[in-house]
């Protein structure tokens, strides 16, 4: 198990497709997460849904790409156990929020402790139009554990003061709120040959400061899975 900002946890399965995410909980502890996380939990515990922030936390959160409500689960009667999984097949990144705030993906979010609160921001014109994640993404604030889904394995990039680096925008998960980033077309030579490259836009990011990103892009997964599927007539 491992003990940070008074939660002690465990990622089960990491390095794999298919993780879960173990909470031990003490009497009286609570854990929020992403609507029908929660795999099973001892006796101990009670799980009620909360809007987190009222109805236009709510809404907010749902335009930008997450449920409607989250899942509360406490130790009511006692010490105990609750087991979550993400969506999708991925992996779960555990980041420890010291004031901080990270801006997160659409779908990126799936548990936090009591103390990180989780609510929508509006992006500015240009990165609502053309940074692929739309008007709203979700941002996470506040003191204590912060866990994260991804499609694929999230991996980390450190960059240093004034480092630059160009990141594919349907590979990012998690990025602080105060790094500065650019919308731009993929390839230098023009539209054209950014259309037929496949490379789109992306977002160029200047440090200081951590990147988290998925190794897999949802929309190429589903390109290729999509003429393996049964004709729907």
């Amino acid at each position: 198990m491992e003990h940070h900002s008074g939660l002690s946890y465990e990622i089960l399965h990491g390095g794999g497709a298919f993780p879960m995410l173990l909470v031990d909980l003490k009497m009286g502890q609570t854990v929020k997460a992403q609507a029908d996380a929660m795999v099973y939990m001892d006796t101990t515990m009670d799980v009620k849904g909360n809007l987190g922030g009222g109805m236009l936390g709510a809404l907010g959160r749902m335009i930008s790409g997450e449920s409607f409500f989250f899942q509360m689960v406490t130790a009511s009667r006692g010490d105990g156990r609750a087991c979550f999984a993400p969506e999708c097949p991925g992996d779960i990144a555990d980041l420890e929020m010291d004031g901080t705030p990270y801006l997160v993906q659409k779908g990126g979010f799936l548990a936090s402790t009591e103390g990180v609160e989780i609510s929508a921001t509006c992006q500015n014109l240009t990165k609502g139009l053309f940074g692929g994640e739309g008007f709203f993404v979700l941002k996470a604030s506040g003191i204590g554990m912060l866990f994260l889904e991804s499609f694929g394995a999230i991996h980390m990039i450190s960059l240093e003061q004034g480092q630059e680096i160009i990141i594919d925008n349907k590979h990012l998960v998690a990025w602080p709120e105060h790094m500065d980033y650019k919308v731009e077309k993929g390839s230098s030579s023009g539209w054209i040959s950014s259309f037929t490259s496949g490379e789109g836009l992306v977002c160029r990011f200047r440090g200081p400061g951590n990147v988290l990103v998925q190794t897999r892009n949802p929309q190429v997964f589903g390109r290729w899975i999509d003429p393996l599927l049964p004709i729907k007539k």
